[in-house]
């Protein structure tokens, strides 16, 4: 029995991590695994490329970002991060002040995110943009993983920020804006991957094949119509954060394939370009334009019988 470390940022899309869990599939599959959350983006790349943690579940871009050299903080060597599976075509949602009705009500406002150069906060850039506003309009500060930021936002810190399942349907149900989403500008954004370091694959194949083989099982679950009444109680139980009231509204974000989980844990190309495209603007490097670069599929092809 291998003893797996996974660092994830919270959410709902952990839900096939709970089932599998819950049902003991990674076992069955010879592993433990031992789950953490993480408080932002740049411990997590810290303590996966030290060997802290094995697996990460993180936004596809940091894995982008940090092969490149451009994460939210320099890592020396430059670390072997990888793709190894997909887990959401994500819906980021624009979350506001009750009083902010209009993209024209953010100016000179100060916004939330987790860093200034991710993926997801990319996004936000592009959305300000094509609404008129410009960098000199507004200001973001980096605060952390979206449960901090919905709660500084919530305590009136900051006017907004991007977030995910619950915490968007959290926010809408507290009465504030959800001003805009991702979804109308991307209806293809490859959002949360799991990756692990090249070295540490190498010589743990069949670990990481069984993380693989237990995810794919909760997932599997998770997605399955007879158990959404189940897969709710459960997500409730891990996260006792959402309150009943907005749990469908959650659930039904999580399961659309549109804004939620992917089928099968595919990595989706339209939505890697996607994120190549907005790093290569907003990244400050070269364009990128090889996905091949950040992702191998072998050890979830030799489980999933791709």
């Amino acid at each position: 029995m291998s003893t797996v470390e996974l660092i994830a940022f919270p959410g709902a899309q952990n839900l096939p991590i709970f089932a599998a869990l819950e049902q003991g599939l990674f076992e069955k599959a010879g592993v433990t695994l031992n789950m953490t959350t993480t408080p932002n983006s740049a411990y997590q790349a810290e303590n996966l490329a030290n060997g802290k943690f094995h697996i990460a579940g993180t936004a596809f871009d940091n894995v982008v970002a940090y092969v490149e050299g451009q994460g939210a903080v320099k890592l020396d060597p430059v670390p072997d991060f990888f793709a190894f599976m997909g887990a959401t075509q994500i819906e980021l949602a624009f979350i506001t002040q009750a009083d902010v009705k209009t993209y024209a009500d953010v100016k000179g406002k100060v916004l939330a995110m987790d860093a200034l150069y991710t993926g997801f906060a990319f996004v936000l850039y592009e959305m300000l943009a094509k609404s008129g506003l410009t960098k000199a309009d507004y200001t973001i500060e980096p605060v952390g993983a979206t449960p901090v930021r919905w709660e500084a936002v919530k305590a009136g810190k900051y006017t907004g920020t991007l977030t995910i399942e619950p915490f968007t349907s959290i926010a809408r149900g507290n009465g504030f804006t959800v001003l805009d989403t991702s979804t109308k500008y991307y209806p293809d954004y490859q959002g949360q991957a799991y990756a692990a370091c090249a070295k540490w694959a190498a010589a743990n194949p069949e670990a990481l094949k069984g993380f693989i083989k237990g995810y794919l099982g909760g997932l599997a679950w998770t997605l399955d119509p007879a158990n959404k009444q189940a897969a709710t109680d459960l997500l409730l139980a891990k996260m006792p954060e959402i309150q009943p009231r907005v749990a469908g509204a959650v659930m039904a974000s999580l399961l659309s394939p549109k804004s939620g989980l992917t089928p099968k844990a595919a990595l989706l190309p339209a939505g890697i370009d996607v994120v190549l495209e907005l790093r290569s603007r907003f990244g400050g490097g070269a364009k990128l334009t090889d996905p091949s670069r950040y992702v191998d599929l072998q050890y979830y092809d030799a489980v999933a019988g791709v």
